[in-house]
């Protein structure tokens, strides 16, 4: 079994890797301290799947489990969803010693955080992402939240949970754009980080989108949650250094906001923002034009999914502006200076976004 500690001093967790690991829940539960009352949210295509396995095994080990299902997609963050569970969470008589188990991709991982963290002034919670997405980048760290009609991820909370298990076993059920989502997320860490992760991918290209070796994915994933856990060990609240796993998601999340969610995956969309965003890199000199090359290269062979053809560049890039990121009326974004190399700059001419986003409309 792989093992990464995300180190948060009296609030520290660990993320544990191993395939079939999804039927150990009960005994996780169980070391963790785990109150014997729990409720598992999930979406209908993963309740469908796994929910009830899951649950069967959490009854073996004496748990009483309340299970919730939500309807699939990114249309699930939001108040309105939340408000839904907790008046089943009130009408179940579910009190403040009770654990709520997210059992699905990123949006049920955000959805049942933001529960969690407000829902009697907070309540544990557990983590078992199903996505690829998920494994290696939202169910770590502790960001949970919903969106609102005017951006992604405006109303949530920095909220740990308990410990995260992954198992790369249900990697096997994602249809392919759920795949190329998650490697989105994936190449990031290779170009905000570790360059020598990031030539892995490029020399491992075919076999990951095909999840055609699972113990390959079990390193990438492990690779991929060291990275998260060092960073928000660094910066939990993303007030410095946290900042660059923001790479690709200010274009990425306006072009989800402009879709109204319904037409991209969240990597695809963020395939798409680190497409702009390494060009624009390159435009302010900060990104050498071989690494620039290395770089389309290999999200160009990612990407399996066009821009709509409505798209304006000027409405992404006021959208843009409606980014968490930014500070009051300062648009905030990461660039790179080389592969593995991230930093944030600020107050970049509108002039040298819109020039970005046309790149790739």
């Amino acid at each position: 079994m792989r093992k990464v500690i995300v180190d948060l001093k009296e609030r520290s967790y660990p993320i544990y890797i191993k395939s079939g690991i999804i039927g150990d829940i009960g005994l996780l539960c169980e070391k963790h301290s785990i109150s014997k009352k729990v409720v598992l949210i999930t979406d209908a295509t993963v309740d469908k799947l796994y929910a009830n396995g899951v649950a069967c095994t959490l009854e073996k080990s004496n748990y009483q489990v309340v299970k919730i299902v939500v309807a699939v997609g990114e249309q699930s963050k939001s108040l309105e969803t939340a408000e839904y569970i907790f008046e089943e969470l009130i009408k179940n008589r579910i009190d403040r010693t009770a654990t709520i188990i997210a059992l699905g991709g990123g949006v049920i991982g955000d959805l049942a955080g933001f529960v969690a963290a407000t829902y009697k002034r907070g309540i544990s919670f557990v983590q078992i992402p199903t996505t690829l997405l998920a494994q290696t980048d939202s169910s770590v760290g502790g960001k949970v939240g919903i969106n609102h009609r005017l951006g992604k991820n405006l109303i949530g909370a920095f909220y740990q949970p308990k410990f995260v298990l992954i198992d790369p076993v249900v990697l096997k059920t994602l249809d392919n754009r759920d795949v190329i989502s998650g490697l989105g997320e994936v190449i990031k860490y290779g170009l905000i980080w570790e360059k020598k992760f990031f030539a892995k991918l490029e020399d491992n290209f075919n076999e990951l989108k095909r999840i055609s070796q699972l113990e390959l994915y079990g390193e990438i994933i492990e690779r991929c949650c060291s990275i998260k856990a060092e960073i928000v060990s660094r910066d939990e609240k993303e007030t410095g250094l946290r900042t660059i796993l923001n790479f690709g998601h200010t274009i990425g999340h306006a072009l989800e906001a402009e879709t109204n969610y319904q037409y991209f995956r969240h990597g695809e969309a963020v395939l798409w923002g680190m497409q702009a965003m390494s060009w624009l890199s390159t435009e302010l000199d900060l990104l050498e034009m071989d690494d620039y090359n290395r770089i389309h290269h290999l999200l160009e062979n990612m990407i399996e999914i066009s821009l709509p053809s409505k798209l304006s560049a000027r409405n992404i890039l006021k959208t843009v502006y409606f980014d968490k990121k930014n500070i009051g009326n300062e648009l905030q974004v990461v660039l790179l200076n080389g592969i593995g190399q991230a930093l944030t700059k600020k107050n970049i001419e509108d002039k040298f976004i819109l020039s970005a986003i046309k790149k790739i409309l």
